[in-house]
């Protein structure tokens, strides 16, 4: 069965951190150099084209938009954008390690989009998800879960099983959980790009106004 909506894929490979490429958002222009990058907590974007910033210059993407966040608010932490176009759970579970030698503090896990578009058995997409968060958790980094929800395609009980399982995850490994990551920003046709999927740069700087208030519990100022 196939999707009417497009997948989160498309995109050349500047879009997307291919493995052994993770891109520090600190090294785009304007970015604070306040602190040297080898002493500052990480935190790694962990997610698909939503996170690499499809269609969006490298300083628009959230990542970006999050280290400007947290910049202004006086915090240490650098950004890792470990963003790809088109990746699956499946993918994620196969980048942990990569991902993982950025030695993050704290990982915004956002991946399943593709997984949903796709039809895929959403047991198989809530084992890779778990996957992955217990590679993360196992190495001691703080997890937090960006939720999604998706078009009505396959029907009302795949749409509503695949909203709860982020729901259930977060409650039974005890993290952080970002309800609807495009929360404000889908159905927008002002904050998306002509797909209808991808925001544009102001909608990614609205999911970071919205995500910002989530992430701050869980950061640490310099002392």
């Amino acid at each position: 069965m196939a999707s009417s909506f497009p997948l989160l894929s498309s995109g050349s490979p500047r879009d997307g951190a291919g493995p052994g490429l993770p891109i520090d958002v600190t090294a785009q222009p304007g970015r604070s150099k306040n602190h040297g990058s080898a002493e500052r907590p990480r935190i790694v974007a962990f997610g698909n084209s939503l996170t690499a910033g499809l269609g969006v210059a490298p300083a628009q993407s959230y990542p970006a938009h999050l280290q400007r966040a947290l910049d202004a608010a006086g915090y240490p932490y650098l950004v890792v954008n470990a963003g790809v176009s088109g990746d699956t759970t499946a993918g994620g579970v196969r980048r942990v390690s990569w991902a993982l030698n950025s030695k993050p503090a704290i990982v915004i896990l956002e991946l399943g989009a593709n997984d949903g578009l796709r039809g895929l058995s959403l047991q198989e997409t809530k084992a890779n998800l778990e996957a992955i968060i217990q590679q993360f958790q196992q190495a001691s980094v703080t997890v937090v879960l960006a939720g999604m929800k998706l078009p009505p395609n396959y029907g009302q009980d795949y749409t509503d099983g695949f909203e709860s399982l982020y729901q259930a995850l977060a409650k039974q490994y005890h993290l952080t959980l970002i309800p609807f990551f495009l929360d404000g920003v889908a159905a927008s046709s002002s904050l998306n790009q002509a797909d209808g999927i991808h925001p544009t740069g102001e909608g990614y700087r609205i999911i970071v106004e919205k995500v910002f208030p989530v992430l701050e519990p869980l950061l640490k100022r310099n002392r």
